[in-house]
């Protein structure tokens, strides 16, 4: 008998005895594994490795399918598959798995799924007030920036392509780097997990045709960044100091230091006031707001 055949037998003995026999012991039992299984998810959801674990998903249940109904032939070559295959996958998604067990040993993770204390609470809050002060110091000054918020979907190809920071995020330092005739300042800045990873990034333009003709290089690279993951990208014009935001391949302009302020909340301070609704009123498409005019 095969690993796979014993872990199947095994999984069904467990889960059997868990609806037999039900108390609160395997009550508990079940949602402690339900969680675990939903955090290991999302962990991996959005990513490069999400279209793999669904087709592992789509093979086990195949797999125990064909067991059931008895199909012997395909039951023994989705057990071959699955056999020699879980090694292979191992070593192939070995940067994957690292970057996630790192990321579930962080104190800041294991925060974030029980609730913010107020000491991280008030640390976002001044990264809110530190990128706002400094886009818009940017935007008077008509200097040119281009930074992008790392969400769910892992940025590490982009981080790669730029210079390795792993800074506090300050005012100070984000006006530093979008300076003129300083190394850093042509490219994106990425923010992941509340710090500066890296500078002078190199983001895959866009190649939507539609968009309007005025928009420079910056907003392209925003939006093209923005259509593949779901991080939200500021920008803020050279030519015209106008700041912007790009997310889910939109483009949204004219922002000011309160709709700014609001969108940074909402990503930086998402469990203090509920904020979706406004900052959609506030952070209106572009093309939304030419229909009304």
């Amino acid at each position: 008998m095969t690993g796979i055949q014993n872990v199947f037998l095994q999984a069904t003995a467990i889960f059997s005895n868990l609806f037999n026999y039900p108390d609160w012991r395997n009550l508990l039992d079940i949602l402690i594994v339900a969680t675990l299984i939903y955090q290991i998810l999302r962990l991996f959801v959005h990513t490069r490795a999400s279209s793999l674990v669904k087709g592992i998903f789509m093979m086990l249940a195949v797999t125990w399918l064909s067991e059931v109904l008895q199909l012997n032939a395909l039951n023994w070559l989705m057990l071959q598959v699955l056999n020699t295959g879980m090694l292979l996958l191992i070593v192939l998604f070995q940067p994957e798995l690292r970057k996630g067990l790192e990321q579930v040993g962080r104190t800041g993770y294991w925060a974030r799924l029980v609730g913010a204390g107020g000491k991280e609470r008030r640390e976002r809050e001044r990264i809110v007030t530190e990128l706002t002060n400094a886009l818009t110091d940017l935007s008077r000054k008509r200097i040119g920036a281009l930074i992008v918020v790392e969400r769910r979907t892992g940025l590490s190809d982009v981080m790669e392509s730029g210079t390795h920071l792993d800074a506090e995020i300050s005012a100070a330092l984000v006006e530093n780097i979008f300076e003129p005739n300083t190394p850093l300042h042509d490219g994106a800045v990425i923010i992941k997990d509340e710090r500066i990873v890296a500078a002078a990034c190199i983001l895959q333009l866009t190649e939507n045709t539609a968009l309007s003709r005025e928009l420079g290089t910056r907003h392209r690279a925003a939006i093209g960044v923005s259509e593949n993951t779901d991080a939200v990208v500021l920008i803020v014009s050279e030519e015209t100091g106008i700041i912007s935001t790009a997310r889910d391949g939109r483009l949204t302009r004219y922002l000011d230091k309160k709709s700014l302020t609001a969108l940074l909340t909402e990503l930086f301070v998402p469990n203090e006031v509920t904020l979706r609704q406004s900052v959609g009123r506030m952070l209106r498409p572009e093309e939304d707001r030419h229909e009304e005019e």
